[in-house]
């Protein structure tokens, strides 16, 4: 999962909402994502992502992002209101305990995480399964759930800024664009 170059951002605030803002590329990219994420420590032996771990991530990638856009666009809404993406997402979270690690010295003596067992693909479902319930059940969390303003950008973070006035993803990417915009009108209005 990725744009092909395996560089992404991670600047979303919560695993499950940086995966809804990834587009699939096959099994290669997920392995890389699951790394990049943090959802394994670096150097985890992931063995065979297959085609098969793709779909599962795509769905739980789209219930999470049905969830979300409905906080955001609606707010709390009556019982069933989710329907089928949040029973999925429940099944997703309920279905295996997440990857186990352990804490173990490397090479130079620093502590440093390591997987218990080679990580499958229910567990790893499950760890960003239960990030989105914890996230969506979370009222100060989903309180601070936003959509990027930036052109073209339907990214959604936490805004965890001092006075909640945060309005792009990131300020380095989407902020620098608006301001870039925003240059070029002035200097263009200025110019008539």
């Amino acid at each position: 999962m990725g744009n092909g170059s395996y560089e992404w951002r991670f600047d979303s605030g919560r695993v499950c909402l940086d995966l809804v803002a990834v587009a699939p590329d096959g099994p290669e990219g997920l392995g890389r994502w699951l790394v990049a994420a943090g959802l394994l420590p670096p150097g985890t032996p992931l063995g065979p992502v297959t085609g098969h771990w793709v779909a599962p991530f795509l769905e739980l990638r789209d219930c999470v992002a049905g969830l979300v856009d409905a906080e955001i666009d609606h707010g709390p809404a009556g019982p069933g209101a989710a329907g089928p993406a949040l029973a999925r997402l429940n099944a997703f979270a309920a279905d295996s305990a997440p990857p186990a690690v352990t804490a173990v010295r490397d090479d130079e003596g620093i502590l440093v995480r390591a997987p218990l067992a080679r990580p499958e693909c229910a567990a790893l479902l499950a760890a960003v399964a239960r990030d989105a319930v914890e996230l969506l059940t979370d009222p100060v969390a989903r309180a601070r759930l936003r959509r990027c303003e930036g052109d073209n950008c339907r990214r959604v973070y936490l805004d965890t800024s001092r006075g909640r006035r945060r309005r792009w993803c990131a300020s380095e990417v989407c902020g620098n664009r608006e301001r870039v915009a925003r240059h070029r009108r002035r200097t263009a209005v200025a110019r008539v």
